[in-house]
């Protein structure tokens, strides 16, 4: 599935399950088959994301209704033992792609996604 912002094209793993969701990055590492992780959250709401046993820094896309609603940039690793930040926004949606992306690809708060599957 591809994720476009800005005719940016993310390849994304879709998250959609609380197996999947509860799991996240944590212990992987982008490659040439992604370069995002997309979120698809079960109710629209509130929702926090933390940086668990993630093996890089990460920018943190929240998104309702198909627009960006906050972004958190280069939120860096946090492991098992330490007492990990939380980072949260209304949203229905979240896009987790590798940490600077959007500071390098002007992203920003107000930008819409669409979707491709091709």
């Amino acid at each position: 599935m591809k994720l476009i912002i800005n005719n940016n094209i993310f390849k994304v793993k879709l998250c959609s399950t609380p197996e999947t969701i509860k799991k996240g990055m944590s212990n992987q590492v982008f490659d040439e088959n992604f370069n995002g992780m997309y979120f698809l959250l079960p109710q629209k709401k509130h929702n926090c994301f933390w940086m668990k046993d993630c093996v890089i820094s990460l920018d943190i896309i929240f998104i309702k209704n198909n627009e960006i609603t906050s972004i958190y940039s280069d939120c860096p690793p946090c492991h098992k033992y330490e007492n990990c930040e939380s980072y949260c926004s209304e949203s229905d949606s979240v896009l987790e792609v590798e940490g600077g992306t959007c500071e390098k690809l002007s992203i920003k708060k107000g930008d819409l996604i669409s979707f491709s599957l091709i």
